[in-house]
């Protein structure tokens, strides 16, 4: 007696894909064997709709997402065979084809019963993953004929697609009115210092990752290195990587090394690093001889400051 659960055309969400789980779940301690069909566009890899022998399956499970519209009702048709139960889906219209087809219907809402919790609310628990910072920048057209940064973000994004993590897109300019932006730096500050792992290819996504204690796998977009590359250095921080680093076979190798690196030493690294910029004898910068400069500067350039009045 064989299962069967369908992802239409079309996206997956989180919550299908936890529903789609819990379902498993039971059906598992049940004993009951099964097949999950997906969406082509979400697993090209996976057994698809077109794919399936309708004869091959007694039953049929519809998980998730509201019973509607001509796709649910192309379901019943195909498998009318089939003894098909929908679960965890949202009854819009109870008297529709898509509805009445089911010969039971295990709602989460619309149902004359009452809601009840989602599916994805009871999926088994989920591992940890890190959290992954991605500060990328696609100007500097100061540098010239050394910019590399498309390349730069090109083998970035690529590599990032493929690591068990959850990446989130920050952008380091400020914006009071467009709310996808943070609008101080105290609202971007609050950000990273949740974040597990920074990777970043600007200056400042460099340097106020660090400020916050958190570590970073820095890429200079500049052949030959530039302020990327300095501030690395200023700050003692070792997770560098070199534009021209990236266009070889050893790159995603090199990634890794210090991507594991950052999860691993660089957190305690980062961290004391972070502790000296807010400590009471922080490490020097160039504002500290702005006052001298100010009180020296001359004819060449600059004029003289004279010192406030005191008292």
């Amino acid at each position: 007696m064989t299962g069967w659960f369908s992802f239409l055309h079309g996206e997956a969400t989180a919550g299908d894909v936890l529903a789609l789980a819990r379902v498993e779940r039971v059906l598992r301690e049940a004993g009951l064997a099964y097949d999950v069909v997906w969406s082509p566009g979400f697993r090209a890899d996976g057994t698809h709709f077109d794919d399936v022998d309708p004869a091959a399956y007694s039953r049929l499970v519809f998980v998730c997402g509201p019973v509607h519209g001509p796709q649910v009702e192309e379901l019943h048709r195909r498998f009318a065979h089939c003894v098909r139960i929908a679960v965890g889906v949202s009854v819009v219209d109870p008297h529709s084809l898509a509805v009445t087809g089911f010969h039971r219907v295990l709602a989460r809402d619309g149902a004359r019963s009452g809601p009840g919790p989602d599916l994805a609310a009871r999926a088994p628990a989920l591992p940890a993953v890190p959290v992954v910072g991605v500060v990328l920048t696609h100007g500097q057209q100061e540098y010239g004929g050394r910019r590399r940064h498309e390349e730069v973000a090109a083998v970035l994004t690529r590599w990032l697609s493929g690591r068990d993590c959850a990446r989130l897109e920050l952008e380091t300019r400020l914006d009071a009115h467009d709310w996808r932006l943070c609008g101080t730096p105290a609202q971007l500050e609050s950000v990273l210092s949740r974040l597990d792992l920074v990777v970043t290819d600007r200056l400042h996504g460099l340097v106020l990752a660090l400020r916050a204690g958190v570590p970073v796998l820095a890429v200079d977009p500049v052949e030959g290195g530039a302020k990327v590359t300095a501030q690395a250095h200023a700050c003692g921080w070792p997770a560098l990587v070199a534009a021209e680093r990236l266009a070889g076979a050893s790159a995603a190798g090199m990634l890794e090394l210090w991507w594991q690196w950052c999860l691993a030493d660089g957190r305690a690294e980062a961290a004391r690093i972070g502790a000296g910029f807010r400590a009471a004898d922080p490490v020097r910068d160039s504002a500290d001889d702005l006052v001298a400069a100010l009180r020296t500067a001359s004819g060449d350039g600059g004029a003289a400051v004279p010192e406030p009045p005191r008292g």
